[in-house]
């Protein structure tokens, strides 16, 4: 799968907030957006479509260490649905993101930000969105090579 004009948006969907990130219009690179209320994200993405061309969203999967869906499959996937039925013109793609939070706070640590932003859990799930897109660009690069 090849992007070349829209944009991916990324969402590490949690029961509070969800962390969005975008790509780069040719699908290279990822960037944090924004992190927004639950009850906010479908009118946050119809206006963020009304400006950008989305040709994909990516939302994690919940997984165990085991390969078996966590308790948060009981949010995650009513949201998958209701976004699909939302935006039935743009494919919903799934990536693993067991690791996303963990590595969100290692990079917050290794990039020297301090000990009380480092608490905010915004920050958080927006870095973790990236760091699931990435991932995602990166594999659908290494498939298209």
């Amino acid at each position: 799968m090849t992007f070349s004009m829209g944009r991916i948006v990324a969402m590490d969907v949690g029961q509070k907030r969800i962390g969005l990130a975008v790509s780069d219009p040719l699908g290279i690179f990822a960037t944090g957006l924004d992190t927004v209320a639950v009850s906010d994200i479908f009118q946050y993405l119809h206006d963020y479509i009304q400006k950008q061309e989305i040709d994909a969203f990516v939302v994690g999967s919940p997984l165990t260490m085991n390969n078996l869906p966590s308790d948060s499959v009981n949010y995650i996937e009513p949201f998958v649905k209701k976004l699909i039925k939302t935006f039935p013109g743009i494919p919903v793609r799934r990536v693993d993101e067991r690791f996303t939070s963990r590595l969100a706070k290692q990079a917050m640590l290794e990039g020297g930000v301090r000990k009380m932003a480092r608490r905010d859990k915004a920050m958080v799930d927006k870095i973790s969105a990236v760091i699931m897109l990435q991932s995602f660009l990166d594999r659908e690069k290494n498939l298209n090579i």
